[in-house]
């Protein structure tokens, strides 16, 4: 297709993106391990941050709250570069992979501890009242009657953290993780057509956010059973 002169057809070359697709597709397994792993030590991490933001011992609460306002202030990208260029200059060091694990968990937890603690507080305080009349230790009250609820309520906002983390995975490429932009970049590189790759990758980061998505509805149905 031409109009005034521009060729909308130079746009994406399909021949190329279906050659491409097979080498491209090799980075997924890594971009789903860095999203999965990821997101694991988000929950973890997030879930603890989440009691320490909440506790009345200054001790937990501040340490938690400075970790929270750092990791949600600072750029991905930025923390990213410490952990895999910066820390060798004090003789610690990652491979790639690993160094992008951790700056997603750790970032992740932040954003998280925030879900984790909002979806805490919106479980009614009687709850908290009725365990401690029965003499319901803390944990105890914590795990079988206060999470279950919270999760609930938490799924939503959780499944955008980890699409959020799924699309970022592409900032690892820039610290050499053979992940799906960062393929997508050696063959835009090669082929000296780069609008085709970005709009394949685009096409292929959709459907997994699709499914993500397709997995939240199912989770919510089932914790929704047992309201």
């Amino acid at each position: 297709m031409n109009f005034n002169g521009f060729d909308f057809g130079g746009l994406f070359d399909i021949e190329l993106a279906i050659r491409s697709l097979p080498f491209v597709l090799g980075g997924l397994p890594m971009t789903i391990l860095i999203a999965i792993a990821g997101m694991g030590i988000g929950l973890i991490l997030g879930l603890f941050l989440a009691l320490a933001r909440g506790s009345k011992n200054i001790l937990l609460r501040w340490p938690s709250r400075i970790y929270i306002s750092f990791m949600r202030g600072t750029p991905m990208l930025v923390f990213l570069f410490i952990l895999y260029f910066g820390l060798p200059v004090v003789g610690i060091e990652f491979t790639a992979l690993t160094a992008a694990i951790i700056g997603f968990g750790l970032n992740s937890a932040a954003y998280i501890a925030e879900i984790d603690r909002s979806s805490l507080n919106s479980v009614d305080n009687g709850q908290w009242e009725s365990s401690k009349a029965l003499n319901m230790p803390y944990w105890i009250t914590l795990r079988k009657i206060i999470l279950p609820q919270a999760t609930r309520i938490a799924i939503p906002p959780l499944t955008n953290v980890f699409m959020d983390i799924v699309k970022a995975t592409s900032l690892a490429a820039v610290i050499t993780v053979p992940e799906l932009f960062q393929k997508t970049q050696i063959v835009a590189g090669r082929e000296f057509d780069a609008m085709t790759m970005y709009v394949l990758v685009a096409l292929i980061y959709w459907p997994i956010c699709i499914l993500i998505g397709y997995m939240q509805e199912r989770l919510e149905k089932r914790y929704s059973s047992f309201i």
